[in-house]
């Protein structure tokens, strides 16, 4: 139906999948894919639960494609049904303890060998520190920081109010730094003589 499918919204590809063409199915899964499996594996520290995920969400797309309407943005339709998904998998299952720490995003210190380490202990900090806020604060800082998503999205979203969202956000980001600096001040292993300080 779509030749240039490129230049096609995803809003009009979802239409078209409503009323039965299925093959833009593909393109919104080329598009998509990559950014739900970001957005799930730093949810759940997972990345098997999250490759998971991106599979049934898929077929919940598929599934529940005639639910779609054309009234709002195809992402927040798809990632309403992401939360849902995320949800239902881990009624039965606990998160897992760790986000994949390459999935995160710390500023390399250009140091040498003394600097890649202190940024390989500052991305542990933050993958833990990011598992150790509540379920909704993680979600705010991973759709704004990570996925990009607009204020007003995620409002709509998270079905509250532009302002909600960005006072909210700032006590999350607020909590994770909080969080992040107390496993700072942890001792860590002193690696030259593998004793702790």
């Amino acid at each position: 139906m779509y030749s240039g499918s490129a230049r096609v919204t995803d809003e009009a590809l979802m239409i078209a999948v409503r009323e039965g063409d299925l093959q833009q199915l593909g393109v919104l899964f080329e598009r998509h894919h990559v950014p739900l499996f970001d957005y799930l594996s730093r949810m759940t520290g997972d990345r098997a639960a999250a490759e998971d995920l991106v599979q049934d969400i898929f077929i919940r797309v598929l599934k529940y494609r005639r639910s779609y309407r054309d009234e709002g943005r195809f992402e927040t339709w798809l990632y309403r049904i992401a939360r849902n998904a995320r949800a239902d998998y881990f009624r039965t299952r606990r998160p897992a303890e760790s986000i994949d720490e390459e999935r995160l995003d710390i500023a390399a210190v250009e140091a040498g060998p003394a600097g890649a380490l202190e940024h390989e202990r500052n991305v542990e900090r933050l993958r833990r520190a990011l598992l150790l806020l509540r379920d909704d604060k993680r979600e705010l800082i991973v759709l704004t920081k990570y996925r990009g998503m607009p204020h007003e999205q995620i409002a709509e979203l998270l079905g509250i109010e532009v302002g909600a969202v960005k006072v909210r956000l700032h006590r999350a980001v607020r909590d994770l730094r909080d969080v992040f600096l107390r496993l700072s001040e942890r001792p860590s292993w002193n690696v030259t003589t593998g004793i702790r300080p």
